[in-house]
């Protein structure tokens, strides 16, 4: 038992960690899929996640989803229970954090072990939604400091590239 909710528990750590760090915040400095299908204005969650079968949506769910799927594969042999317990942890909370969008709000107790948890809460998430540069990390809270860190030196690094591509082109 102790075996299978440790492999829930490093699924969802390390799922979330790779997934926010290698695929959501380059996706928000390089890409646009995400970006296009996640943030867009013209949508809410239940017009893009739930009433749309758009391959790109599903490719955007797909690659944030991956991290996890290589991170399972790895913890299988340890214990499959834990990683398909993790797994479906990963996708409830995939779509509770995205409730706000409905008008649910999240009680005060559920919220105060959230925060002691440090798990993402769907007014957090909604954050991200109205401004893109804050409340990173899927499930955990922790990772929302180092993702702008990281988020930061990733746009200098593409600003970089791009000064020393103009530079090669003009000089």
């Amino acid at each position: 038992m102790l075996k299978a909710i440790a492999v829930t528990w490093l699924l969802l750590f390390f799922g979330d960690f790779l997934s926010t760090f290698f695929y959501h915040v380059p996706e928000h400095v390089f890409g646009s899929l995400h970006l296009t299908t996640h943030h867009s204005w013209k949508k809410d969650f239940r017009h893009y996640a739930i009433l749309t079968f758009n391959p790109q949506v599903l490719l955007d769910g797909i690659l944030g989803a991956l991290p996890y799927l290589l991170v399972a594969v790895f913890l299988w042999s340890f214990s499959p229970i834990g990683v398909v317990c993790g797994l479906l942890f990963g996708q409830f909370h995939v779509w509770w954090r995205h409730i706000t969008s409905l008008g649910w709000k999240t009680s005060k107790p559920v919220t105060f072990v959230c925060r002691l948890l440090f798990i993402t809460t769907p007014e957090q998430h909604w954050l991200h939604h109205q401004k893109t540069n804050l409340g990173f990390g899927d499930i955990f809270t922790f990772f929302e400091q180092p993702a702008k860190t990281w988020m930061r030196w990733l746009r200098l690094f593409r600003l970089h590239v791009r000064e020393s591509s103009v530079t090669r082109v003009s000089g």
